[in-house]
């Protein structure tokens, strides 16, 4: 793409929105949580807004997808990413917005909530983002001010909103992954304690861009711009540039920006013109999320007593040590537990090779080393009964 056409194409999306030069969807239409409905379509039948199938036959999500691609990849969901059952309907209401009901229309699972003003038509557009537009043409409502975990070209992260990952690779609820764009100018890749929803302060990534002493030189967004390049932006214009120097053309490849289940922050493309190809990975962060560095609460990527290793892609799998299983056998991220039960009655028992058995590993780390803490707690507790330890 030339740099005139770069500035042309500029030039018209000023000039003429992209929910004015897409296709409308008109007030009243629905759509019903089936296997024969047509979902919302943008212009360029790249992107797709409706219910799609996960796992179950009869669970479906509500969702923006990639309507050309073999595996539809999901950028963005409603309803907290819970899944609703089949026959529920979502339709476009005049003062309410998007509605999203039960089967029976009677009950109203999620909207899009107060909107200010009334709709007068819907767009899903060719960037992936689905819009409400006011009688006046204003945007009322738009996907990408509220996004999940996914950023597409064109979309800004603002300060105070976050992505935040899904618990698993087909579970869209809320994982332990968030990426914030803080106040103070900061953007950090943090953890979250399920369900207590408490906020750890080890951080995975941070920008550094925040400057107590100059407003001015801190970051207040995360922009992906149209020629697919990522970059914090300053208050005074300055980028800090996170995509390499040579990225995929944006015309002849789709781009996004995912933070996975597992923490790790993704810029993919997939080619357009080869649907029944994979998404490759541009770059991502951080370089390592097994070595991050961890508070003294929280288990990591993996969960406690899982061991994390690096694959390919730099992405992290886990693995329990000899003697351990993981708790949910459906999820292979969560925590472990010892086959046998440890004890720390068996302190001064006797000799400790006639009680334990090691086994040597190589390349791993217990940083926090919990079964020794616990015990030594104990054996603290008991030599000091009145506290004066």
């Amino acid at each position: 793409m030339t740099y005139f056409t770069k500035y042309l194409l500029v030039l018209v999306l000023l000039i003429f929105p992209l929910h004015i030069l897409a296709q409308t969807i008109p007030l009243g239409s629905s759509l019903i949580a089936n296997d024969e409905t047509t979902p919302w379509l943008s212009q360029s039948g790249d992107f797709a807004f409706g219910f799609k199938k996960i796992q179950s036959q009869n669970q479906f999500l509500l969702c923006i997808y990639y309507a050309k691609i073999k595996d539809a990849t999901i950028v963005w969901y409603a309803n907290g990413g819970n899944l609703v059952p089949r026959g529920s309907i979502a339709e476009l209401n005049p003062q309410k917005g998007l509605i999203l009901r039960d089967p029976k229309g009677k009950m109203i699972i999620w909207s899009t909530g107060r909107i200010g003003s009334n709709v007068a038509y819907a767009v899903m557009n060719d960037t992936g983002n689905f819009v409400l537009v006011g009688v006046d043409s204003s945007v009322l409502w738009e996907s990408f001010r509220y996004p999940t975990d996914t950023l597409m070209p064109t979309q800004i992260l603002e300060i105070n909103n976050k992505l935040v990952a899904r618990k698993s690779e087909s579970f869209f609820v809320p994982g332990r992954f968030y990426l914030r764009m803080l106040s103070d100018g900061n953007l950090v890749l943090v953890t979250q304690s399920k369900p207590t929803n408490f906020d750890y302060d080890a951080e995975y990534y941070n920008s550094h861009t925040s400057d107590s002493g100059d407003e001015a030189n801190s970051g207040y967004r995360l922009v992906f711009d149209e020629f697919g390049s990522v970059y914090i932006l300053k208050r005074n214009n300055q980028r800090l540039v996170l995509t390499p120097p040579k990225v995929p053309s944006i015309s002849e490849n789709y781009h996004r920006l995912s933070l996975d289940f597992d923490g790790v922050l993704t810029h993919y493309y997939h080619p357009k013109s080869t649907g029944d190809q994979k998404w490759s990975t541009l770059w991502s962060l951080p370089d390592n999320i097994c070595l991050a560095i961890l508070d003294d609460v929280g288990s990591g990527v993996c969960g406690f007593n899982n061991v994390c290793n690096l694959g390919e892609n730099q992405r992290p799998y886990c693995e329990c040590p000899k003697g351990y299983s993981l708790i949910d056998p459906n999820n292979k991220y969560g925590s472990c537990k010892p086959k046998f039960v440890p004890s720390c009655d068996e302190f001064g028992q006797g000799n400790p090779e006639e009680l334990y058995d090691f086994d040597v590993v190589t390349d791993v780390d217990w940083p926090l080393s919990d079964f020794e803490r616990i015990c030594l707690q104990q054996q603290l507790s008991l030599q000091h009964p009145d506290g004066s330890i």
